[in-house]
């Protein structure tokens, strides 16, 4: 591999409930005068992802619970919104004015379970936030068998969303979905330049495939929630972005 080729897929109307998501996708990778071809890899945002399985909900018909109601209270957030946190998740981890941690039902740790309002338009006046697939790595796997029925193209996915890190300011992207490529790349007992084993290395290939891709789709009004990769290679096997996750024996941060 000696180098990488990253197009954002432009003209993807907004999304809604119900809609081709494959077709959106092969009619923009036309407009953008690309053609899409085996071994690609499509990064997709997990927005347009979550609005096209109707996981968009309608804060009027939450119902918040005691504990939502507490929990609100001390980081000042809208309870409704809290209680949608509550139900993402799988624990509380950490709290403060405008910020819950929390490990998210799949297993990452994020802020507010990746619930977003952002770049959602507010339908007469209601007020709606949007909440992550109910199964990431089984959106991009169907988004992959759809391209392969409708295009004849086996492409690998990677669904996408940005999140902050322990640590460190700033967002980036990362993978919480993925089908037809490794999401880890383990490289322990591979040589390093002087032959030495690595003991220790693994690499989050759907994360790098995610950040990379974000470079282009950005964080506000881009409007390019599709990054066309082409030129990766590997040769571990395909997995998921579940692989992704630290099993929590070896979490060393709680």
């Amino acid at each position: 591999m000696r180098g990488l080729d990253l197009l954002p897929l432009d003209g993807i109307p907004m999304v809604a409930e119900g809609d081709d998501l494959c077709a959106l996708i092969l009619d923009a990778a036309a407009a953008s005068g690309d053609t899409l071809a085996d071994g690609d890899v499509l990064v997709v945002a997990q927005k347009i992802v979550s609005k096209t399985e109707g996981r968009l909900v309608r804060l009027a018909d939450v119902e918040p619970t005691p504990r939502a109601e507490s929990l609100a209270a001390e980081t000042e957030k809208d309870p409704r919104v809290v209680q949608l946190i509550l139900d993402e998740s799988g624990e509380v981890l950490r709290a403060r004015p405008g910020l819950i941690i929390v490990q998210h039902r799949l297993g990452m740790v994020m802020a507010n379970a990746g619930i977003d309002a952002s770049n959602i338009s507010a339908d007469g006046g209601k007020e709606f936030v949007l909440l992550l697939p109910l199964d990431p790595d089984a959106s991009a796997a169907r988004l992959r068998a759809e391209l392969r029925r409708q295009a004849g193209v086996d492409v690998a996915i990677v669904i996408s969303d940005s999140v902050g890190r322990a640590w460190r300011v700033g967002i980036v992207g990362i993978a919480i979905g993925a089908a037809g490529l490794p999401g880890v790349v383990d490289e322990r007992g591979a040589p390093d330049l002087f032959g030495r084993p690595l003991l220790v290395t693994q690499t989050g290939l759907a994360d790098e495939v995610a950040s990379a891709a974000s470079l282009l789709q950005g964080q506000g009004g881009q409007g390019r929630p599709v990054v066309r990769l082409r030129g990766l290679s590997w040769s571990a096997p395909e997995g998921t972005a579940a692989d992704l996750v630290r099993p929590l024996e070896h979490d060393m941060f709680r």
